[in-house]
């Protein structure tokens, strides 16, 4: 049910982007919206997650400096029969994690240092094997693809007001196929949809990565008490890190400290994800 949702959000979105084109500058405006959309998306395909590292920090980690790390995600990984993730280290205090890559063969799992200073072994467990969730669900991509469209959005949107202000996109001939009334509500609403429908993908990603790491592990106990902790730890300690790569995050930096922020946030409320979890029934 949760991969149909975010399937038909997806969706949504692409649409959205083409009739915000369509709306603007008639078949025109559709085709250049989706020319873009394409080569945006070729872009995060290919570079998203050495974006996310760069920008985050985060600096290879070996065996020998992370044996507790390297033995967790070495057990999990074979038993999810996923190939092992790179692994780097965010030398960060606030608590935090996030998966990258385009897929399970190019995939990294960075931590910060606060992570392994606070997670006690079955606490380390669950945040990874929601990463790995991640990973297997190619979450990542799907995420940089959303991401994506709704930059598009926003950009053609942007260029829009542009337009009406030095007089349009082509002329009288073009009102036939787009602006008017239609042009300046999409012009307005098209961007907050995007942003919409992006949250709503990002959130029911996180959902159903709590679930499916609770069932790698075979018990949700671990996770549950890692985001008691993350949540608790993550209101005090800020993180150095850009919005795009927080989002990636297990738990969004200082999310709940504004109404505003918790309403427009990537992630789902914690207590939500945690009652989910609480309710869960594992059958080993």
């Amino acid at each position: 049910m949760k991969t149909l949702k975010t399937a038909f959000l997806l969706t949504a979105l692409t649409l959205l982007l083409l009739f915000a084109g369509q709306a603007i500058a008639g078949q025109r405006g559709m085709t250049i919206a989706l020319v873009f959309a394409v080569l945006m998306n070729g872009t995060a395909y290919f570079f998203s997650d050495k974006i996310a590292l760069m920008s985050s920090g985060a600096q290879p980690i070996s065996p020998e400096q992370a044996p507790r790390l390297y033995a967790v995600m070495e057990r999990l990984a074979a038993k999810a029969n996923l190939p092992m993730p790179k692994l780097y280290m965010i030398p960060q205090p606030a608590p935090n994690a996030f998966a990258t890559g385009r897929n399970p063969s190019h995939a990294s799992v960075a931590v910060t240092q606060g992570l392994m200073q606070l997670m006690d072994d079955e606490e380390l467990e669950g945040v990874i094997a929601h990463e790995l969730s991640h990973v297997r669900n190619y979450d990542i991509l799907t995420s940089s693809i959303a991401a994506t469209i709704a930059g598009a959005i926003t950009w053609i949107a942007s260029m829009g007001r542009w337009a009406m202000i030095f007089g349009g996109w082509g002329g009288r001939d073009n009102d036939r196929e787009g602006g008017g009334i239609a042009a300046l509500l999409m012009l307005i609403l098209a961007p907050i949809a995007a942003l919409l429908l992006q949250l709503g993908i990002s959130r029911q990603r996180e959902y159903q990565a709590d679930a499916s790491g609770a069932k790698m592990v075979g018990h949700p106990y671990g996770l549950v008490r890692a985001l008691e902790k993350l949540g608790a730890y993550n209101k005090r300690i800020p993180m150095d890190i850009s919005p795009s790569t927080s989002a990636l995050c297990i738990v969004a930096p200082l999310s709940t400290r504004q109404f505003l922020t918790g309403l427009f946030s990537t992630h789902p409320p914690l207590a939500d994800r945690i009652a989910k979890l609480q309710a869960m029934t594992i059958t080993r």
